[in-house]
């Protein structure tokens, strides 16, 4: 990891205090984020710039319209600028300095110049020039060197990433959802690419690599690093996708300036404007926004989902609006590679949501479903707390594959990690633990093994499923007709429906009844009140006798069963419990053997309605991975004994203070 990037970073931060009084904090980034890129990608230019306008009066000359590729070999980069000028010459004229900038921007290359656009700079360029600012900031960032011979590509994301996430302090915004730490990147890196190494090392090798949420690009560069280490000839692309467009342009320029194709990174919303809906991918890796919600673009998905079912990316299901965490990863899994073409592996940051949020009918429990079932998820991590920026809960990185070794197939790993950290000397944000590069070993370490361990645990995929049943108990009412739960039939429509004449009519004969019998019997009751109404000339529909039993009513568990016409049992709503039943299980031998013992007169109800709908069998299927279940260890509570002495202890301590206080 690097660690020496920090003075870069706090010498670039120390010129937002340039901004101080003419910009809000929260509007810093909108000039210290671009001048940053613009300043490297004017160090990376710099060197063969003489070369470059040498062969673009060239071509001008020759009536070349195409001039792009050459100029491009004669930079010897993937970008280029015709311009004479430079940071440093920039500065040597100040009042022509923002004219001048622009001029410099614009004679960029046209991958170049759609970064700025995204940045909206030249919105800035003036505002600084009306505030006396422009040339000062200039004049600072000349001052920085951030040639990649200087700053390596891994120490720029890093430099890139502090300056994010000390603007969105200033702002309150969610940091994590630009960035993901570099060690648990490397983590995830190391584990997708973990049973894949020996292909990686292969002559002429050639992979993908994609990221939905890419931010600033941070995932997809420890990828190709990763790759390069195994194998120097080796070729990974990259390819990713961004809605925030600073963060869009920042990715768009490292990507440049390492010579990936500008058009593998694209602006804008991976799930309503997929910029790659026709490709597929061999790796696949993000941390989208913990509990985002998904509201403005509920429409179309939810349409995509119902029109398109799974021959669309989200037929599974679609989650609570209030987190779009499960989308990302279904977005993801709907470009995996058919395993007959060597299939795909993913690791994609959750939260602890999508373990087990949702009961069976919820769209989480069905996408768990979905991917379980297919065997496509390899394992889960469970990283520390306090590990990312902008909150200190613990995540869990998923680990996916639609191709699994022999080893893996049926089976789900789940790594405990969450003890396995270093505390940070000073803290980031919420982030005040990091993993270290032997905890990525020893986690990649454990993942590879695929053994059982006080950190590891391996389960057939079915351990994870279960069946939901409803339980019934009969229902048991008493019934009095006294004049305050007579009163209540008017909170029954069927009741206040009738005309005043009738209501009249029922509560008269009603108060005919002895109010102080209590009927435990609710046939024999309904009787009373039938001969009540006979008496008193009293015609209703069944609608109001129902409502006499609602009000006059009430549950009682000294009352006889109520049963229905057939004779059989009714059951009583509040008494209603919902079972899980292991997958797997015969839930009727469940019940008999589990709850019938313990609940008297239960029984499982059989309506249609709580039968599986994909399987027609009784009972509800439900999926979900309760991580803390797997890895509590059992602490005994204390002997009467000890906390005795220790009560005693505490007893003399406080005796002692008193004699002190005493004196």
């Amino acid at each position: 990891m690097v660690e020496n990037f920090s003075e870069k970073a706090d010498f670039i931060w120390e010129i937002a205090d340039l901004l101080r009084g003419d910009y809000k904090q929260s509007e810093y980034q909108k000039v210290v984020l671009p001048l940053t890129v613009l300043r490297r990608l004017d160090c990376v230019t710099e060197p063969t710039k003489d070369e470059v306008l040498a062969r673009a009066a060239e071509l001008e000359d020759a009536g070349i319209e195409n001039k792009a590729p050459m100029l491009k070999d004669a930079s010897g980069e993937a970008v280029y600028n015709t311009s004479e000028y430079t940071f440093e010459s920039l500065c040597s004229d100040p009042d022509d300095i923002a004219e001048n900038l622009q001029y410099y921007i614009n004679q960029y290359d046209e991958d170049t110049k759609e970064i700025f656009d995204k940045f909206d700079f030249d919105h800035q360029i003036q505002r600084l020039d009306d505030a006396d600012l422009l040339y000062k900031v200039i004049r600072q960032f000349s001052e920085i060197p951030l040639h990649p011979d200087e700053v390596p590509n891994e120490e720029m994301g890093y430099i890139y990433e502090e300056l994010i996430r000390k603007f969105n302090e200033l702002s309150n915004e969610t940091a994590g959802e630009h960035f993901t730490p570099r060690e648990v990147i490397e983590l995830m890196v190391n584990l997708i690419f973990d049973e894949d190494d020996e292909v990686l090392s292969e002559e002429g090798a050639v992979r993908t690599v994609y990221d939905p949420a890419c931010g600033t690009g941070g995932m997809l560069s420890v990828a190709q690093d990763h790759v390069r280490e195994l194998n120097e000839a080796a070729n990974l692309h990259v390819f990713g996708q961004e809605l925030n467009p600073e963060s869009y342009a920042v990715c768009n320029s490292d990507m440049l300036i390492k010579g990936q194709n500008p058009d593998n990174i694209v602006y804008g919303n991976s799930f309503t404007d997929d910029g790659f809906d026709d490709r597929k991918f061999d790796y696949m890796l993000s941390n989208p926004p913990f509990g985002v919600s998904w509201k403005k673009v509920k429409d179309y998905i939810e349409r995509e989902h119902e029109e398109q079912g799974y021959a669309g990316r989200f037929g599974a299901g679609t989650p609570r609006v209030s987190d779009g965490a499960f989308l990302f990863l279904q977005h993801m899994l709907s470009k995996m590679k058919d395993p007959d073409d060597g299939g795909s592996r993913v690791a994609i940051v959750f939260n602890g949501s999508p373990l087990f949020t949702g009961g069976p009918n919820s769209g989480e429990s069905a996408i768990r479903r979905w991917i379980i079932e297919y065997d496509w998820l390899e394992a889960i991590v469970g990283l520390p707390e306090n590990l990312f920026y902008n909150t200190g809960i613990h995540t869990y990185i998923w680990v996916l594959n639609n191709d699994k070794p022999e080893k893996r197939a049926g089976k789900i790993q789940l790594i405990d990690a969450r003890e396995m950290y270093e505390e940070m000397d000073e803290s980031l944000g919420e982030k005040r633990h990091k993993l270290s590069a032997n905890h990525i070993d020893e986690i990649t370490e454990i993942f590879g093994d695929l053994e059982a361990n006080g950190r590891s645990k391996v389960f057939d995929k079915e351990e994870f499923g279960y069946r939901r049943i409803v339980i019934d108990r009969p229902l048991r009412m008493s019934f009095q007709a006294t004049e305050e739960r007579i009163e209540d039939l008017h909170d029954e429509r069927a009741f206040t429906n009738r005309d005043k004449e009738t209501q009249k009519a029922v509560k008269e004969a009603l108060m005919a009844l002895d109010p102080e019998i209590q009927w435990l019997n609710r046939d024999e009751f309904m009787d009373e009140v039938e001969l009540a109404f006979n008496t008193h000339g009293v015609d209703v529909r069944n609608s109001v006798y129902n409502a006499i039993e609602r009000a006059l009513g009430e549950q009682n568990p000294d009352a006889e069963i109520v049963r229905d016409s057939n004779g059989d049992p009714e059951h009583d709503t509040d008494l209603r419990d919902r079972e899980r039943v292991p997958l797997g299980e015969d839930p009727i031998e469940y019940f008999e053997r589990e709850v019938r013992p313990h609940v008297e007169n239960a029984w499982v109800n059989r309506e249609n309605k709580y039968y599986d709908e994909k399987d027609d069998k009784l009972g509800k299927v439900g999926y979900e991975i309760n991580f803390n279940k797997y890895f509590h260890q059992y602490e005994p509570p204390r002997s009467l004994e000890k906390i005795n002495e220790d009560i005693e202890h505490t007893g003399e301590e406080i005796v002692e203070l008193l004699k002190e206080v005493s004196k």
